[in-house]
């Protein structure tokens, strides 16, 4: 039971920092964003069966963590205030032509990043573009004039 515990506290302390870590970073991994994913993995392993080895406390750890994530999935889906805590919302960062300064410092983008998303759509120019919004994946959308 105290695996069970230690796998529903750390599924929901992930959560936390991958929401706290914003969406362009999760969108977008480097080197160095893997190797943090790995160490964190290794580490919350280390926490989470800390001196149990079997491989009763492994099965149990892991069908803990698909069952919390199956429910998460559903309460989701059942649930848009679930929903905006476990995914977030989309978030308007260009309208009219016009970048949206509060919403790019929120999301911590930086006007060349987005620049560079549009070029990358073969979009030359902000004015170019009704709307801009980043997804609650991370990924940019662009609705052009």
């Amino acid at each position: 039971m105290d695996i069970a515990l230690r796998a529903i506290f750390l599924y929901a302390f992930v959560i936390f920092v991958m929401r706290v870590m914003g969406r362009r970073e999760l969108s977008s991994l480097s080197a160095i964003d893997l190797v943090l994913l790995i160490v964190l993995g290794d580490t919350i392993q280390q926490g989470l069966t800390q001196d149990d080895y079997s491989v009763t406390g492994a099965v149990i750890a892991v069908s803990t963590i698909g069952a919390v994530q199956v429910f998460a999935s559903y309460l989701s889906f059942r649930s848009r205030s679930a929903r905006r805590v476990l995914e977030g919302e989309p978030i308007v960062i260009l309208q009219e032509g016009k970048l949206l300064e509060r919403n790019l410092r929120r999301e911590r983008l930086r006007p060349d990043e987005v620049a560079e998303e549009m070029r990358m759509q073969q979009i030359a120019s902000f004015d170019d573009v009704q709307r801009a919004i980043v997804e609650s994946n991370g990924q940019m959308s662009f609705v052009k004039k």
